[in-house]
């Protein structure tokens, strides 16, 4: 266990990438956006901006960058594959509460301030993200591990087989898609998959986005096994 907590705190030693760019982005994001319907002379009583899709995008960032540019010289250090990437996973979930603890404490600043006095809704996200805060907590929680460790699994990729394996990964999750859609078309599916959409709760989606976290970490862990360095 010690191993990877000095692994997850190798990590953090570029604060930069993993602490100061996320939330300073985040936060310049949600100034430009406060200060746009600040200006503008009519908005709706209920704004939705999407702005916070921006922490999302860093985790996926951080995470790939967690797998090219520090795996080198962690694996220099001596320390193994394993506990590399489990030591990486570590990390996500520390970093993952941290930030879904932050959104939920703005949400209920923004929802107590009738969204900063303007109506934005920033950090409140239509449906996903607009329910109780356990739950608002768990989801947030879950979506941020879900896009460190695609990243992950992304930058093991990079690592393995450079660009050409970072575009056959990206090829073959589309043909997937492409394959499922011909397939719900052939056996006149799509009213069931609307039947099934219909009727899934917030709570139900965070479920489904766990096992993606699950499917992304053992794919990832298993392209770890084969990554030269």
């Amino acid at each position: 266990m010690n191993t990877l907590v000095n692994v997850a705190r190798y990590h953090l030693v570029d604060r930069l990438q993993f602490l100061v760019l996320p939330v300073g982005v985040t936060f310049f994001a949600f100034l430009v956006n406060l200060t746009i319907f600040a200006v503008i002379p009519e908005t709706p009583e209920e704004n939705y901006s999407g702005g916070l899709f921006t922490l999302y995008v860093f985790m996926f960032v951080c995470g790939a960058l967690s797998m090219t540019k520090s795996l080198p010289f962690g694996l220099a250090l001596g320390v193994s594959r394993r506990s590399y990437y489990l030591g990486t996973i570590l990390l996500v979930a520390g970093l993952s509460a941290l930030y879904a603890v932050g959104i939920v404490v703005f949400q209920a600043i923004e929802n107590a301030t009738g969204g900063w006095g303007l109506g934005l809704n920033y950090f409140r996200v239509p449906w996903l993200l607009d329910g109780s805060w356990y739950l608002t907590l768990l989801t947030s929680f879950v979506l941020l591990t879900l896009m460190f460790v695609y990243g992950m699994w992304y930058g093991l990729i990079y690592r393995r087989a450079a660009v050409l394996g970072v575009t056959l990964f990206t090829a073959a999750q589309v043909l997937i898609l492409v394959g499922g859609v011909l397939l719900l078309s052939w056996t006149d599916s799509w009213p069931k998959l609307g039947t099934f959409f219909s009727t899934l709760t917030v709570g139900g989606v965070t479920g489904v986005i766990a096992l993606l976290v699950c499917l992304a970490g053992a794919g990832g862990f298993a392209t770890m096994r084969r990554v030269t360095v």
